[in-house]
């Protein structure tokens, strides 16, 4: 199966320090990118300037019209090719191959999306340089509704920030849902793993990206995720986030211990404890 059309999406917000980069770095792709649809949320700064000045279709919304899944999805309406990347401002392709690597998969007919590999900057903590190879491994791997057993809520995992669909697909499974605080991508993905597709992580994909959060983003960020479960609570019928947290606290701290990074033990625990309270509450008042 060919796909000769492939569509870039970026939603954006004061890009201009990220954009003119990652632009150049997807033009230069060795499989021809077709579209590339940057879609931003009435940046203060040079962002549109320097999108258009790379001839990409560009489309600016009000600010405060932003939702993760709805302008993405108005993206993706607007598209004219059978793949779908999206990907986000912040995350740079390590090289020239990572859209013809992250594609490559769906050519299997069973294979309705794939998500890449999050390599740490070189400014990350020990705690999110962890995070990152605890959620992206070396390995890859392909999982659908048979696997919910073995890998739990992560056979919904993946990740927008570097991430493709069959555009066919998507649609039929209705794309992204819409006017939830986050996990767009990882309820999208139960939609199609529901409707018996499987998805593929793709390791060999790979792209630039992390954040240094605070406890207090990671608190808002985790009251979110949990009001999007709230909202959309059938995802929690298949498979709990508990088991999944524990293992994270477990492995994580082995990683600091056998670092000699003690200092950062007690960080684990706080970290772990603001997640856990910020997950509860989103989940209770949504």
């Amino acid at each position: 199966m060919n796909y000769p059309a492939i569509t870039v999406i970026i939603p954006t917000l004061n890009a201009g320090v990220y954009i003119e980069k990652l632009l150049s770095v997807l033009l230069a792709q060795d499989v021809n990118v077709t579209e590339i649809i940057v879609i931003d949320s009435s940046s203060d700064d040079r962002t549109v300037e320097i999108a258009k000045g790379f001839d990409v279709k560009t489309i600016v919304i009000p600010r405060h019209k932003f939702d993760h899944g709805k302008t993405r999805n108005l993206a993706a309406k607007e598209a004219k090719s059978g793949i779908l990347v999206f990907m986000t401002q912040d995350a740079l392709p390590s090289d020239n191959t990572l859209v013809r690597k992250l594609t490559e998969p769906l050519k299997n007919p069973e294979i309705a999306a794939t998500f890449g590999r999050h390599i740490p900057r070189g400014d990350a903590s020990p705690t999110e340089f962890f995070a990152r190879h605890f959620n992206y491994p070396e390995t890859g791997f392909v999982k659908g509704m048979e696997d919910i057993e073995k890998f739990g809520i992560k056979t919904f995992f993946s990740s927008n920030v570097c991430s493709a669909y069959k555009k066919d697909s998507f649609f039929q499974a209705g794309m992204f849902p819409e006017d939830i605080r986050a996990n767009e991508d990882m309820l999208m993905t139960a939609k199609l793993i529901l409707k018996g597709y499987k998805i593929a992580y793709v390791p060999e994909a790979k792209v630039i990206h992390s954040h240094n959060c605070s406890l207090l983003m990671q608190f808002e960020r985790y009251y979110n995720i949990g009001s999007s479960f709230k909202n959309y609570g059938w995802i929690l019928h298949y498979t709990r986030p508990e088991k999944e947290g524990m293992r994270l606290i477990k492995e994580q701290l082995c990683f600091v211990i056998k670092q000699r990074k003690y200092l950062w033990i007690p960080y684990v625990f706080m970290e772990s404890l603001t997640k856990y309270l910020g997950f509860k509450i989103g989940l209770i008042k949504g």
